[in-house]
């Protein structure tokens, strides 16, 4: 199945994957599904696609490439292929790190806070670059690491979880699926009357804060990453649709994500933006939309 992948260098990885879709209610077949709705809505011929089979139709996904670990191949792009669809990843955020020094300063104080909460691997790898600049590895395997895990460290998803256990730390509530059901979780489990040090992104959303002050429980956030269009998102995007033409359906994973993308996406596509399905795979209980929702953008 042919699969193109536009990136650039300069990228930097966001983590999205089926799971995360699938816990939003988005599954991949329910992706393949729409976009083939929206194919037959438009009268146009659909053969039944089949594994291994000709692409019928474009899909294009505004997301970064990640490896499945065991095939070696994003599973948007394998998965959405069984279902006779040529995905196509392009890459449309990144992120500055931010307070590295000040967060540094904190992790080497674990007895000033309660524990840790991480609600997106960017936050994680907010950690290992402040080890890693301030020479503080070693400190933390020898006994930051350990003083940390003597506190509850919480996440939500799997693959935050993931990142948090391979920093040493071990992670608790990545089944909770939102930051909602974390703060319930912790509400239910917290007494402590030292902070939770929560490492955030400048959009972060005020859900979790705004519940755990609510219940009384002490959190200090700290905004360590900022989410930046990526540099290379009209660039892709000319290269995309010199080469493969307007697609049957675009999927966003973000908010932010739609709206660096969609100015370029309406220029290039002019008026044929109306024939594109669109689809939203992250934000919990929405379903997918023939155009762009404006509250989105806001």
């Amino acid at each position: 199945m042919p699969a193109e992948c536009f990136t650039c260098p300069a990228r930097t990885a966001a983590v999205s994957c089926p799971q995360s879709a699938a816990r939003a209610g988005v599954s991949l077949q329910d992706l393949a599904s729409d976009t083939r709705c929206a194919k037959r809505r438009r009268g146009c011929s659909l053969r039944v696609p089949y594994k291994d089979g000709p692409a019928t139709m474009k899909v294009l996904l505004l997301k970064d490439p990640k490896e499945d670990d065991d095939r070696g191949q994003d599973p948007y792009i394998r998965e959405l292929g069984l279902y006779g669809l040529e995905a196509t990843l392009i890459p449309v955020l990144s992120f500055e790190f931010l307070s590295l020094p000040s967060f540094s300063e904190k992790l080497s104080h674990p007895e000033g806070y309660g524990g840790l909460i991480f609600t997106s691997p960017r936050a994680v790898e907010a950690v290992k670059l402040c080890l890693e600049k301030a020479n503080k590895t070693e400190a933390w395997e020898t006994s930051l690491k350990e003083k940390w895990n003597s506190k509850s460290v919480y996440v939500v998803g799997n693959a935050t979880a993931s990142l948090v256990s391979k920093i040493g730390l071990d992670p608790e509530g990545e089944n909770c699926g939102n930051a909602e059901k974390l703060a319930e979780y912790i509400c239910s489990r917290e007494s402590s009357a030292l902070p939770l040090l929560f490492p955030c992104g400048n959009l972060k959303r005020e859900t979790l804060p705004r519940m755990l002050k609510d219940k009384g429980v002490p959190m200090e956030s700290i905004t360590v990453y900022q989410t930046i269009p990526h540099p290379g998102i009209q660039g892709n995007l000319n290269s995309y649709y010199s080469q493969q033409g307007i697609p049957a359906s675009i999927t966003f994973f973000s908010p932010s994500g739609l709206s660096y993308s969609l100015k370029h996406i309406q220029e290039l596509s002019g008026d044929s933006i109306d024939q594109i399905k669109y689809v939203e795979a992250l934000r919990p209980g929405i379903k997918p939309t023939p155009q762009p929702q404006p509250e989105l953008l806001q």
